[in-house]
Order: structure tokens, then sequence, then C-alpha cells
């Protein structure tokens, strides 16, 4: 079969695992379904050419593809008329989730409502808001206490019992979706817990599952893995393996709990298409691909980002198109600039995070310097038309500085010194910081460090600082304007504040991160319809912004175009409609700039300030923007 072509070698491997499902009466079933043959003929030459390239040297790797498609159809067939339609929709209408309506919340189950019935009852306040996309945080079976947040999986078929149940998952899904707000849960494909029915089996020595694990007899082998790999959570374990009680050594990149999946096991690859398609057809419409960038390992290299992550990923895709066309995944690839990019194309990741604009945006502020952010809009920002950012001010995470080296050193920065001053600025060791941030993995043997905190105490309201309600409502107006899906921590609408009562938890006390995955602020809530109150302003600002962006046309999408602003200071950027223009202005200073009317020579004489609808004189002296304040001008 070798000297055949690819599509010659796709169509004889399609002969055979069509013969192969006309074996069985379910297989038969499947082969009568119009719709999933249709779109199995379009993907199947890219699953096929995925999994030849990965397990082609396995000598039972065209039935494992027979076994994936089965999978496949058989989750179509279980797939409800209404997600069905859903489907439909969406495939006439490709690019849905790159309209200005789009709006996404994000929010720890248990914190933000206790359980998915308190989730049910604050859809309405959801819609008030305008959400149309509601990230829950990992809600599956994890190891208790330790889990990592939710992201050491157990069961991707089994909500925590102190959650609710996959069928009240199930039934929110549905209610989400009957107010137009789409669901969006994560896919943990990296690794699972230790308690996962997998990893208990490989503890017990059972080959067939020791083999979806990286596990290996003796200390060897993962030594010389580690010579090229690097520690993420030092203050865990060194190194990238642990040793199991009977002497054996996995792989487990982040907490000892979390064990890293072996992808060129083909086992592993069904077994998780199993689990996606599963949760698809609870209701899932995005997929938030964790740890992405960790998926395949090989000697010699870093294990990240490499080629076959790409193809492991187009081929879920893939498979989603065919059993579950409505689904999209959103990468999470927090790592160098050049690497993220490589995950957003249409047949690999439609959405993703953009965590340099967000670490830019806080540098910004740091530095009352919007050098860097604005050269990332310039050069960074703009993707491929059918795809999207997701713009965000901060996460459930921690803030890593992961600009590149490069682009600092062109304005004159060093990267390494540059990290050091910020991590210092944003935990209150720098003179004059507003920022009350906590380190999160300080590394002292490679000076590698992450911020935690929430957005309300990073800016500076925890401190009692000046302009804190400026700076946050300006760091939302960026997310909300620069394209793509702005994203808001739910409790940052109504200034909530870091929760150091993690301190006190055992299980939390080493994770810096909890302070800013607080607890639902109900009496900040209880005040955000008071405008003489903080949390009042703040959300009355919120509520502005979001306003503003699902009434601006020119928001749609996801390109932008940098503007010279003359300050550095002062980001500058256009959003191009197709009839008018929108440009923000951002100042980042703690006072008042001006950009010079030579800025504006090209443009109309007067536009209209979109945030307070006030005509602006482009051509009289220039502009002067207050401490913080940004404008949308419509010209």
């Amino acid at each position: 079969m070798n000297s055949l072509s690819v599509d010659q070698q796709a169509r004889a491997a399609k002969a055979y695992v069509f013969q192969e499902l006309a074996k069985s009466k379910q297989g038969l079933e499947i082969l009568q379904d119009k719709d999933f043959v249709g779109r199995l003929d379009i993907h199947f030459i890219k699953i096929f050419a995925i999994f030849a390239e990965l397990y082609g040297y396995r000598h039972d790797c065209l039935d494992q593809l027979v076994d994936l498609v089965t999978i496949c159809g058989k989750s179509w067939l279980e797939r409800s008329p209404e997600l069905q339609k859903i489907d439909q929709q969406r495939e006439s209408d490709p690019q849905w989730y790159m309209s200005n309506q789009m709006l996404g919340g994000v929010c720890y189950v248990d914190r933000y409502a206790k359980n998915l019935t308190g989730i049910k009852e604050r859809i309405p306040y959801f819609q008030d808001l305008g959400l149309t996309y509601l990230h829950l945080m990992p809600l599956f079976l994890s190891p208790q206490p330790l889990n990592d947040g939710g992201y050491a999986v157990s069961s991707y078929r089994e909500v925590q019992p102190t959650l609710g149940s996959m069928e009240q998952l199930r039934e929110l899904a549905s209610e989400l979706r009957k107010a137009g707000i789409s669901l969006v849960l994560d896919l943990v494909f990296n690794h699972t817990s230790n308690e996962h029915r997998w990893a208990r089996k490989a503890a017990e020595g059972d080959p067939e599952h020791s083999a979806m694990y990286w596990i290996f007899p003796d200390r060897s082998v993962p030594s010389a893995f580690e010579q090229t790999t690097r520690e993420i959570f030092p203050d865990d374990h060194s190194g990238s393996f642990i040793q199991l009680p009977d002497g054996r050594f996995v792989w487990s990149t982040f907490h000892h709990f979390q064990w890293d999946l072996n992808y060129s096991n083909p086992a592993v690859f069904r077994a998780m298409a199993a689990e996606m398609l599963y949760l698809a057809n609870v209701g899932v419409d995005f997929f938030r691909m964790d740890a992405v960038a960790f998926m395949w390992k090989q000697m010699n290299t870093d294990c990240e980002n490499l080629p076959e992550v790409h193809k492991l990923l187009r081929a879920f895709n893939a498979l989603c198109r065919i059993a579950a066309p409505s689904v999209l995944f959103k990468s999470e690839a927090i790592v160098h600039p050049d690497y993220v990019v490589q995950y957003i194309d249409r047949s690999e990741c439609q959405l993703s995070y953009n965590p340099l604009q967000m670490a830019l945006a806080w540098e910004a502020l740091a530095t009352r310097d919007a050098s860097m952010l604005s050269q990332a809009i310039e050069r960074r920002h703009n993707i491929a038309r059918d795809c999207a950012w997701v713009n965000y001010v901060r996460s459930h995470d921690d803030i890593g500085w992961t600009f590149s080296d490069e682009d600092a050193q062109e304005l004159g920065r060093n990267g390494t010194n540059h990290r050091k001053f910020l991590n210092a600025f944003f935990v209150n060791r720098y003179p004059g910081s507003f920022a009350r941030g906590v380190p999160f993995q300080d590394n002292p043997k490679n000076g590698d460090c992450r911020i935690s905190g929430t957005t309300a105490s990073l800016a500076g309201l925890e401190s009692m600082q000046d302009h804190a309600i400026e700076r946050i409502l300006l760091l939302y107006s960026i997310a909300m304007s620069t394209g793509g899906i702005p994203l808001i921590y739910l409790g940052d609408e109504v200034g909530q504040l870091n929760d150091y009562s993690y301190i006190n938890d055992a299980a939390k006390t080493d994770d810096s991160r909890w302070v800013n995955r607080a607890h639902y602020p109900e009496s900040r809530y209880a005040e955000r319809h008071d405008p003489h109150t903080i949390p009042g302003k703040i959300y009355a600002g919120i509520r502005h912004l979001i306003h503003l962006r699902k009434t601006t046309g020119e928001l749609a999408g996801g390109r932008a175009v940098g503007f010279y602003t003359g300050s550095p200071a002062i980001l500058g950027y256009q959003r191009p409609g197709p009839h008018s223009t929108v440009l923000c202005l951002c100042n980042f200073a703690d006072s008042a700039q001006w950009i010079g009317r030579d800025r504006f020579m090209r443009m109309p004489v007067e536009a209209m300030d979109l945030v307070s609808r006030y005509m602006i004189n482009l051509r009289d002296a220039g502009i002067e923007l207050r401490p913080y304040q940004f404008l949308w001008l419509r010209y």
C-alpha cells in the first residue's frame, strides 16, 4: 500500500472500514445514516492520514481505525434531536461565534453557586448581564482534597457528587441553550488523576492500562527524558516523573496525582475520543483543551508544542465535525507567542485564549507604558479570519509573563530583568506599587515566578489606591474591543477582592491561585445597583461596556489595526467596519496625556466618542485623555 497515493490509501482504508462495519447490526445502522456517512466521506481522509502517520507502524492500525469510526458513529446515533438541530443551525452559519453579541463568563460551580442547581438559578442574571457563553471550571469527579482545582479528573462521565449529577449537567446545558448561552467545559486531554479507573488498573500492574501512561520500570529512561524537559510545578516534585510504590516511574508533568497519558498508544486516542463525544452529547458547545502543549512526548525535546500535538488536535476536531458538528475547541496554550498561534486554525482550535494581550495589559499598567502591548496588537493579534481570540483580563489561573524576549529587546527591555520587575511590582515588593498579588510557583533555581490575584486586588482596589476603578474598566475596555470573545471572570464585575482564607485550608495552602478563586461575593452583588458604592460603579461601567460592544458592529470579528499615538502611555488600535471605523485610545498613565492633532490628519474633523456620546474635534489641538481614560471614536 506504500506505493499508493494518500488518496488511494484512504479509499482502500475506507472500503475496509465500511466492510467491517457491515458485519454487525450496529455497524449497518451507522452506514444507513446518510448525514453521518456524508460527513465521514468529507473528513475521513484527514483522520486516516493522521492515524496512519502516528500509528501506521502497527499491524492493527486499520482495526484501530474501524473501532474509532464505530465510536464516532455510535455517538452520532445517540445524539439528541435538539443537539442535531443546533448542529444544522451552526453549520449554516459557520462563523456564528465571531459576532459582537458574544460575551463570556467563567466561574467555579461550587464557589460561585454551590452546585449545578445554583448555577441554573443564576441563569436569569447571566441573561441580564448579556452572557452568551458560560465556562464552568472543572466539575468532574476528582481526588479529594488534592485535585489541582479539578484538573485531576477521575472520571469524565461523573460529576463531583457535591456539585450534582451528570443528569443535572445535561439538564443545565439544555436550560442554558434555551437562554442563548453556550456551555463551555474543560477537556483535560494530557492527563488523568491517579484515581481514574485507567490509572488504578495501571497501578495494579495491568499491562493494557499501564500502556496508557508513560510508565517505566526504573529511572534510566525518565532521567534521559528529564535532560530536556522543564519543571512545571517544582513545589510539588522535581523533574517530570514520580516513583510509584512498586518502584516504577510514571510521567507526571504537573502534580504527582496527575499522570500523563501516552498518545503514542492508539488505545489512548480512541478512549479520549469516546469521552469527548460522550460529553458533546451531554450538551457541551465548546471544549477548553487543557494543557494541549504537553500531549506528545519525544526523547531529546522539551516535550512541548511538538508537531504531533497539532495532528492529534486536528484528528479530534475532525471527529467532532463528523459526530458533533457544532462543537468547537478553545486552546489553552500559555506558551511563547510563536507557539500560541500555531494552535489557532479552523481545523484545530477555532478559539484560543489570548495570554499575551492579557499579560501585556497588566505590564502596561505597571510601567505606565503601552509600547509592548501596542507592539503585540500590531504584530501578533491578527489571526485567521474564521478564528477568534478569547480576550480576558484574568483567569482562574496565574499570570505568566509569556512575552517574547526578542520583542522586548526591540523596545530596549531585557526580558529576564523585566519579568523580575513585574513579579516584584505585582506582589507589592516595588516602591509605589498599587497591586496586591501573591507569588505562585516561585522557583529559586531559575528565577521563574507567576502572579495570582483578582482583577480588583491587582488593579489597586484592595490597597485603596487612586484610579483603581478606572484601571479595572480600562482593562475590560480592551478585552471588549480588540476582537473575538471577551471573557469576564464572574465577580470581577462587582470588584471582587483576593480571598486569603485558602491559607487556612491544608488542601489549598500551597497553591496561591486559590486567592483569586474566591467565593461568590454576595454583599458586593447586593450593592451592584447602587451607583454610590464601589461595586455599583464597577458594575455600571462593565454593563456600559457590554452594551457598547453589542451595539457596535465594528467590534464583530477579530481583526485590529495598530494606531501610532505618538505617546508611549497611550495605546491605540482601530476596528474597521464595512462603513465606518472605531479608533480605541487608552491612557495607561496616572496623569493626563495628549495626542497631537497631527495623528488625526487623515481622519474627519470630528468623531463620536461612543463611551461618552460626545462629539470630539480631532483637528483643534489634539486630544487630552485623563488618567486611565479610554475613548472609542467612530469615524
